[in-house]
């Protein structure tokens, strides 16, 4: 079997860049998402630049069988996993007794279950490879989140699952990376209800740059990363702000971001 590096989430963003970024570097991957059309489009785009061309996975993470369908559908191709990136994800805003409860734990599904599976799945094959998994978390990952209770909270067991996993498996040669970006302007911002013209500049970083920090922290084997100094500093900060303070601040700061 051919080993592939497969992406979730490959069709905008951050994970369309961590597509680029993997293919520079030589890497097959394989691009999932719902939407084919962006997918091909992507894996057109890094084909013609003379890189390995991606295959393409349309699938719907939330669906409960999606893992086992993406492995019986990559033994068909005869390729395994080296690395998977778990990038699929979204958010909404709102009161949480506000928002859709279906929509939230949809949210759920994705951002937790889907990760959870994905990064389990194929833990043999990446130990014969000694490869890696990289989950892309968030800065949110490290306090609470008012007005996106849910995201914020599935963002947090996102780093805190990825840094066990980082010592559980060590011992089998493989790495794990919990990728915790701040702003970064993608669909990401107009899917949950967020102004994109909102993000504050001093911390807001490009897809691209996003990527290939969580690149090359993959590839030194580096536990946690946050991508800039002052989203670095961000998370240190809030670490020893009490809630009760906290809790205020995110909560005045989430909603001057609303489009709403």
């Amino acid at each position: 079997m051919r080993p592939v590096t497969l992406i979730t989430g490959a069709s905008a963003g951050i994970g369309a860049a961590l597509a680029r970024v993997f293919a520079e570097h030589g890497h097959e991957t394989v691009l999932v998402a719902r939407r084919d059309d962006r997918l091909t489009a992507l894996a057109a785009e890094i084909a013609a630049k003379g890189l390995p061309r991606p295959i393409v996975l349309k699938a719907d993470l939330e669906r409960h069988d999606a893992a086992v369908e993406i492995a019986a559908r990559l033994s068909a191709l005869d390729v395994e996993p080296e690395i998977v990136v778990n990038n699929a994800g979204f958010g909404l805003m709102g009161p949480a007794d506000a928002v859709s409860r279906e929509r939230q734990l949809a949210m759920i599904d994705l951002n937790v279950r889907a990760l959870t599976d994905l990064s389990l799945a194929f833990v043999d094959s990446l130990a014969r490879r000694r490869g890696g998994i990289l989950n892309v978390a968030s800065v949110c990952s490290f306090m609470p989140g008012p007005c996106m209770a849910v995201y914020y909270a599935s963002k947090a067991y996102v780093l805190s699952f990825s840094e066990a996993l980082h010592q559980d498996l060590s011992h089998r040669g493989i790495r794990v990376t919990a990728l915790c970006p701040g702003p970064v302007p993608t669909e990401f911002h107009d899917h949950s209800g967020l102004d994109p013209d909102s993000l504050p500049k001093v911390l807001t970083l490009s897809a691209e740059e996003v990527a290939r920090i969580g690149y090359d922290s993959l590839k030194r084997g580096k536990r946690v990363v946050v991508p800039g100094f002052g989203n670095w500093l961000g998370t240190c900060l809030a670490q020893f702000v009490p809630h009760a303070l906290l809790l205020p601040l995110i909560d005045w700061g989430t909603m001057r971001r609303s489009r709403r």
